[in-house]
């Protein structure tokens, strides 16, 4: 009985081996760190080009001065 046992685990354990060396090697694809600083690279290329935003004292006045043109525009007849 302990040979058979033997024998069926070892039939299985090598199955195994088979199968994982009849796959394809996964190193062929980049490392998942790799993608990830590709990723941050990328990011960082467009954020340097991307348009300055205004700040917040820009945008402040800028609403203030439509504000105040709606104003005049509705009070004038």
């Amino acid at each position: 009985m302990k040979r058979l046992l033997a024998l069926v685990a070892g039939g299985l354990g090598l199955r195994a081996l088979l199968k994982r060396r009849s796959r394809p090697a996964a190193s062929a694809s980049p490392s998942p760190a790799e993608d990830l600083r590709a990723k941050l690279a990328h990011a960082k290329a467009q954020d340097t080009t991307q348009a300055r935003e205004p700040e917040v004292d820009e945008r402040r006045a800028d609403v203030h001065a439509k504000a105040r043109q709606a104003i005049d525009d509705l009070g004038a007849p």
